[in-house]
């Protein structure tokens, strides 16, 4: 055979083997990549089927619900084998939300059965009784919005310096109650009397707000039985100061018989233009006043004080619920 014969022959043999080779080599990597897909972990998701949430729960607020997971497990009431890939995230937040102190719900999944839950809560401003169905009552809050719900993990003692709502009609709207309305016009006066006079505001028991909308009045009721009418023609610092310079016109005047036998105060006729002093309605007991001093007259009277000062019982049962 020549020369150039046995160089093809070669040729040929070396081509037939680099494609052995290759074939090999591919069918190496085939089994290869079989082996690791089956012996490597299952993708989250599979793994978040198969998880149960149980008690991996973690809650965040920006209220006084901080971490409190039992309240939190008893809201979403999640059935015992929930997992996060089979959780409705919509459901879960109007369930969280069904409660009323909660204003918003955020939710995330953290793989493999982890679900945190970061809220922002409402305030309370005032309290108000409902009957229940049964006969017997209790207590519920009412935030600045008009939202009444039952409120958890508040303190105690802040709850019970919080003033009652009367004149109150409460109406039943699918599971809950419908939001008071007028409710953001108290909330200013309160939150203006205890920045303002809290001296004031620590002996106020009752607000009756049955001539808010009709009148634009707010009528307050003191632990002491005076009845303090405000206006919302006018803004409730400048009433504030005048309902506390009539107080200290009252008690200088007339002394503690006048103080004692104090009824009501009228706050809502308004400031007169020019910067002049207001006659304040006021009206006191008939009768001598409970310590025997002399009689105090029992018709209207009127107290002069500054338009622009330099200082500044239980509700009635009206819802039966279930």
């Amino acid at each position: 055979m020549s020369r150039e014969g046995r160089r093809r022959r070669l040729g040929q043999t070396l081509g037939m083997i680099a494609g052995f080779a290759t074939l090999a080599a591919v069918a190496w990597a085939g089994w290869q990549v079989v082996t690791v897909l089956q012996n490597s972990p299952r993708p989250a998701a599979v793994s978040a089927d198969a998880v149960p949430i149980g008690d991996n729960l973690t809650l965040s607020s920006d209220g006084v619900l901080n971490k409190d997971t039992a309240w939190l497990k008893r809201s979403l009431a999640l059935p015992k084998n929930a997992t996060l890939m089979g959780l409705d995230m919509r459901q879960a937040q109007e369930r969280i939300k069904a409660s009323g102190q909660v204003a918003s719900v955020s939710l995330v999944r953290k793989f493999p059965a982890t679900l945190s839950v970061v809220v922002s809560e409402r305030s309370p401003v005032a309290r108000i009784l409902a009957q229940t169905a049964d006969g017997s009552t209790r207590a519920l809050l009412v935030s600045r919005e008009g939202i009444v719900y039952e409120g958890a993990d508040y303190d105690p003692a802040m709850i019970s310096g919080l003033p009652w709502l009367d004149g109150v009609r409460l109406v039943q709207r699918g599971r809950g109650l419908a939001p008071i309305e007028g409710m953001a016009v108290v909330a200013d006066l309160l939150s203006q009397a205890r920045l303002e006079a809290d001296w004031l505001y620590r002996n106020w028991t009752v607000l009756s707000l049955a001539r808010l909308q009709s009148d634009g009045q707010i009528e307050v009721r003191t632990r002491d039985g005076v009845k303090i009418t405000f206006g919302t023609a006018e803004d409730f610092f400048h009433q504030i100061a005048r309902l506390d310079t009539t107080l200290d016109k009252i008690s200088a005047e007339g002394g503690p018989a006048a103080r004692a036998a104090l009824r009501e105060i009228n706050l809502s006729l308004g400031a007169r233009p020019g910067g002049q002093e207001v006659d304040v309605p006021v009206k006191f007991a008939a009768g001598p006043a409970p310590d025997g001093s002399p009689q105090v007259p029992g018709a209207g009277e009127t107290v002069r004080a500054p338009a622009r000062p330099d200082v500044a019982a239980f509700p009635n049962f009206q819802l039966h619920l279930p």
